[in-house]
């Protein structure tokens, strides 16, 4: 099934894009080791080396991406930060990843 199998990928590019963006974030606003840059860093050319992997457009990945980040934060607020999402984080997550197929998985011609 392409269709999962894109689904994963963007799910896996999406935690290490957070991951490697929030190890900053612990070092700059809560007083964390300055060496969390270095398993952010890799984690943010890990990012970009799951994107390289979809065969589409990038433009087009790029776009349907962001719909998956979407929820995949709002499951790292939840699961990470503690923070239970609202019935509103819920639905626009819903509708970004509605947004995500749309783009990836609409029929086009050749």
């Amino acid at each position: 099934m392409p269709e999962l199998k894109t689904l994963g990928l963007f799910v896996i590019t999406a935690v290490a894009e957070i991951l490697g963006c929030y190890l900053p974030y612990l070092w700059l606003k809560q007083g964390k080791s300055v060496w969390l840059l270095v398993p952010a860093a890799l984690s943010l050319a890990l990012f970009a080396w799951l994107l390289s992997l979809h065969p589409a457009a990038a433009g087009r990945v790029y776009a349907a991406y962001g719909g998956v980040y979407v929820c995949v934060a709002i499951l790292w607020l939840w699961s990470v930060e503690g923070i239970r999402p609202t019935a509103w984080d819920c639905v626009g997550s819903a509708v970004a990843l509605l947004g995500m197929a749309i783009i990836m998985f609409a029929p086009r011609g050749a």
